[in-house]
């Protein structure tokens, strides 16, 4: 039942109604947002002013840097003067929601009312508090294998979507220095590097957390782990690689299968002149796109179900909101404005709700008209083929991240940013130490993360 209307009050349903309409009328509510640049801000103001014509709200559109976004809600918090409504990562989402930033009643209603079957089911998960939703998911996206489809199907190979079907790819495509199967992350000191292991960890079901913190890795599915990176790492180019290399080796034709965000999407077709394909002569051409396939959910030998590597936006509706008007304009931001909320950057923000119940596809299919690039616009629906597209949205239903079901989101970051996963997987790859001394040096590094 609603948290605003109770069938035992002696009120009708339609003066109900008038009260809230008039409460909402007469509100001011601000909105902090994390999306500060000015074309996005435009947006964003644009989409403040259709509310404010559909309801008679105001919506004072805040920009705040996503580096100060902890400390400035946490003073916040502090002084009673929260703003009503925040788009935030999911590294906040649960700490906001146990400190009472959050109002997780009022984001759970929201959730409800528009339907929980329509937002993707792995956004909503990762938001989970005590049985509640913590914010309300707006956008988010998943890793990819990013994979030469036109090579695998000549091949006869299936898509890489498990560590078996890249082993078997690298055994026909790698062919240095022609081609190389894979372009794996090397450099330690990248946190490219650990977000690409945390993917191909996530995929084999291991984790170094647990509910209770850290949680010794497992022996036999972390070697899986490591002789599937060592397999990808010998099949890639020498030298200490991210990803630029893997970028720009795909970009010339000689790389078979990389791990890549999809704000590649626009640049794989030829829409930004700073990033340029140049496997043909021609740096605008789609060409490599349209040769292009990816994979999202990716599997290991102990985890047949897989998983994708997830980052996903909420809106938090605060504890210091003008609930009402707030639920309201988050409301309007997921159905009516959600179209405006995704254009802000439609290559890395995938719809988390699809459409509604009415309409089940209705934003995906909106998203894929969307215009991506930057010296250069097309919708991805014209770039890319509708499975392709498909799988692409897709990877939000089983998007993980290591912590966040076992509420030690906040540990895991620590265990990640302490780089000592990728410094010892680099050592294993280089074959200095056997597969039992790897996952005993991270068992032994990792348990003193605090």
């Amino acid at each position: 039942m609603s948290r605003h209307f109770n069938a035992k009050l002696l009120m009708s349903t339609s003066l109900a109604l008038a009260l809230t309409a008039m409460s909402v009328q007469a509100d001011t509510i601000r909105f902090w947002t994390t999306e500060e640049q000015p074309e996005r801000l435009a947006k964003q103001q644009d989409m403040a002013e259709q509310f404010k014509s559909a309801t008679g709200t105001t919506v004072e559109v805040i920009p705040v840097s996503e580096s100060d976004l902890g400390t400035r809600a946490t003073a916040a918090f502090a002084a009673g003067d929260l703003p009503d409504v925040i788009y935030h990562t999911l590294q906040y989402a649960l700490p906001w929601a146990e400190a009472g930033i959050l109002d997780t009643e009022a984001a759970s209603e929201v959730v409800e009312d528009l339907g929980v079957g329509t937002f993707a089911p792995g956004a909503v998960a990762m938001a989970d508090f005590n049985g509640e939703t913590a914010s309300v998911p707006v956008d988010g996206w998943t890793q990819m294998v990013v994979y030469r489809k036109d090579l695998f199907d000549a091949a006869g190979l299936a898509a890489p979507s498990s560590y078996a079907t890249v082993l078997a790819a690298l055994e026909k495509l790698h062919n240095p220095p022609e081609m190389y199967g894979f372009v794996a992350a090397t450099k330690v000191d990248e946190n490219f590097m650990s977000q690409v292991l945390e993917h191909v960890f996530l995929a084999n079901g291991v984790s170094p957390v647990g509910a209770d913190g850290f949680q010794p890795l497992d022996e036999a599915k972390t070697t899986e782990v490591l002789d599937f990176y060592k397999a990808i790492s010998k099949a890639s180019p020498p030298g200490e690689l991210y990803w630029k290399q893997s970028r720009e080796l795909y970009f010339a034709g000689k790389a078979a299968m990389i791990i890549w965000s999809p704000f590649i999407l626009d640049e794989l077709a030829g829409l930004r002149d700073s990033a340029p394909p140049t496997i043909t002569d021609d740096p605008t051409s789609n060409k490599l796109a349209g040769m292009t396939g990816i994979v999202t959910n990716f599997s290991g030998p102990s985890n047949p179900d897989g998983a994708a590597w997830g980052d996903v936006r909420y809106f938090g509706i605060t504890s210091d909101a003008d609930t009402d008007a707030a639920m309201d304009f988050v409301k309007f931001a997921m159905d009516d404005g959600y179209t405006q909320t995704l254009s802000i950057a439609p290559e890395g923000k995938f719809p988390v709700r699809r459409g509604t119940a009415d309409n089940p596809t209705a934003f995906s299919e909106a998203w894929s008209k969307l215009p991506v690039g930057v010296d250069r616009k097309a919708p991805l629906g014209e770039l890319y083929d509708q499975a392709m597209i498909d799988e692409i949205v897709g990877g939000l239903d089983v998007a993980q991240r290591w912590g966040v079901a076992e509420g030690q989101l906040s540990l895991a970051s620590k265990i990640i940013n302490s780089q000592a996963i990728n410094r010892i997987v680099r050592q294993y790859v280089d074959d200095e130490i056997d597969a039992a001394a790897a996952v005993a040096a991270m068992n032994d590094e990792l348990s003193k993360v605090q």
